[in-house]
């Protein structure tokens, strides 16, 4: 089998055609070489062809409403780009740039389509592959989420909400409180019971330790509402980016079924078209 037949058999897309299939299509592909740092094909550039990675890597990317470079996959030898404009002639839905010297065969609509005229149960196939690769894809987008909360809010922190943070953590845990229990207990005892060498300097009703006490409760109360309007903070982050999350995934659901159903159609018509011939 010739190499580049190899390569297709190895290409998930193209993994339940037969080796005489695969031969077939190999005679379609171009080689088109790119580059370190040229771009393949820009986001929403009108496409109808897909690229096999032969050699090299190339990154594929996007870039959000706020200009950040989202970086959605690196594809390295044996994978491929641009599958989704081959099969429903819509624009590129994402950006791919070389990161080194990069070999690729391309397959064009056009020869795709004569491919199926000779081999028009391959479509099928075709249709089977492309529909386990979209499943994949909404799987992953139910587990994935956007942003972590906890290094949205964490990260950008002064040095007061994190002293106030910390306060506020330890004011609430056992070991605050035993800590309190040993000081009052040692504060009543010396200035309640003489002691040889001890000098009651806090004597009943403890004056000193009450202001103390208020003096302490005051400032904690501070820390511990400055910790909790960071609390709110994060919780109105953490409420946004749930809201983004169910935003996203609504709406790749939504194009992963009109992708789906675009496909389907055009597969069909084409089986049909190619029924019909043959009955002619």
């Amino acid at each position: 089998m010739k190499p580049d037949a190899e390569l297709l058999k190895e290409v998930s897309l193209f993994q339940f055609l037969d080796d005489q299939e695969r031969a077939d299509l190999a005679g379609q592909l171009e080689l088109v070489r790119f580059r370190a740092g040229e771009t393949v094909f820009q986001i929403n550039e009108p496409g109808d062809a897909l690229y096999l990675i032969r050699s090299g890597e190339v990154e594929v990317f996007f870039k959000n409403h706020t200009g950040e470079r989202i970086v959605l996959e690196v594809v390295t030898g044996g994978g491929f780009i641009g599958e989704l404009s081959l099969l429903d002639r819509g624009a590129r839905s994402a950006s791919v740039i070389a990161t080194q010297d990069t070999e690729t065969l391309r397959l064009n609509r056009s020869h795709l389509e004569q491919f199926l005229k000779l081999r028009p149960q391959a479509a099928m196939d075709l249709l089977t592959a492309m529909g386990r690769r979209l499943r994949a894809s909404s799987e992953r987008l139910r587990q994935t989420a956007t942003r972590n909360v906890n290094q949205e809010t964490k990260d950008h922190r002064s040095r007061v909400q994190k002293g106030a943070d910390w306060v506020a953590e330890f004011s609430g845990s056992i070991t605050f409180l035993m800590l309190h229990v040993a000081w009052f207990a040692l504060w009543i005892i010396v200035n309640s019971v003489k002691l040889p060498g001890l000098r009651q300097f806090d004597p009943f009703p403890f004056g000193f330790l009450t202001l103390t006490v208020s003096l302490e409760a005051i400032f904690l109360s501070v820390f511990v509402l400055l910790s909790q309007n960071r609390q709110a903070a994060k919780d109105r982050v953490r409420s946004d980016i749930e809201y983004d999350v169910n935003l996203k995934a609504e709406l790749e659901i939504v194009h992963l079924h009109e992708k789906v159903d675009r496909l389907t159609g055009d597969v069909l018509r084409q089986l049909e078209q190619i029924r019909q011939a043959t009955q002619k």
